[in-house]
């Protein structure tokens, strides 16, 4: 066990550290904003007049992504359910709506899937690095699917550091406080000596109701960011995660 410090908050007897993925260690800010567009582009060309309203639901406005908004914090189930229930709006009944987002979304993923992929944040690989050899176990757990969390682990090569690659396919999403549970069950640690470090207040919210030793909101230059209020502290770059003993 070890004692992490950020800033002026202690983190006492901790074992292990849970990091979101999206806007914490993976800088996927234009590629979700540019997936969400593609998607609202795509179901409009179905159905005239739907694109913006969905661009407002996905939390995007022109160039700009809401930290807090659909497609920087939903799974993709969630993302799925949002759209067709503006579909549904024009009339339709809600299992075509259902599948008329389901499949603009895997026509989306099919366009993106060669994507160059989102850059890991400067100083990540060495903040996992210092922590794995201070003894840690690392997990990740992630909105995304399993698969593109397994993707970013491997594509970054972080499998030597990040010991649980969790995301959300079926069940429970953010901020249900069963992921982290099962999150922590999975890397053989107790909640009460886990940290959570994330962007959201989906993050906050889930790791403080499974009760987690603390709550970690990142927002990367800006960590004064009122969505992490309920944060233990916030901080603007990974590596004011400090270990000192």
């Amino acid at each position: 066990m070890v004692t992490i410090r950020c800033r002026e908050v202690s983190f006492p007897n901790i074992e292990a550290v849970i990091f979101d993925k999206d806007g914490t260690l993976e800088n996927s800010e234009e590629y979700l904003r540019n997936l969400g567009q593609k998607r609202a582009r795509m179901i409009d060309a179905q159905i005239p007049g739907i694109g913006d309203p969905l661009l407002m639901a996905f939390g995007i406005n022109g160039n700009i992504l809401d930290p807090t908004g659909l497609m920087a914090v939903g799974s993709r189930r969630e993302n799925e359910i949002a759209a067709a229930a503006y579909i549904a709006e024009t009339g339709r009944g809600w299992l075509e709506s259902l599948a008329i987002a389901r499949r603009c979304f895997e026509e989306a993923d099919r366009i993106f899937q060669n994507t160059p992929p989102s850059p890991l944040f400067v100083g990540c690989l060495e903040v996992l690095q210092f922590l794995s050899a201070a003894g840690l176990k690392l997990g990740m757990l992630s909105a995304s699917r399993t698969a593109r969390v397994k993707e970013f682990v491997k594509r970054h090569q972080l499998n030597d550091y990040i010991q649980l690659e969790m995301g959300v396919d079926e069940g429970p999403s953010k901020p249900d406080p069963a992921l982290f549970i099962e999150a922590c069950r999975k890397l053989a640690v107790e909640p009460g000596a886990t940290l959570m470090v994330g962007d959201s207040v989906g993050d906050i919210e889930m790791a403080r109701r499974a009760g987690a030793a603390g709550c970690i909101g990142i927002c990367w230059g800006k960590p004064e960011a009122a969505h992490l209020e309920a944060a233990d502290v916030a901080i603007g770059q990974l590596d004011e995660i400090q270990i000192i003993k």
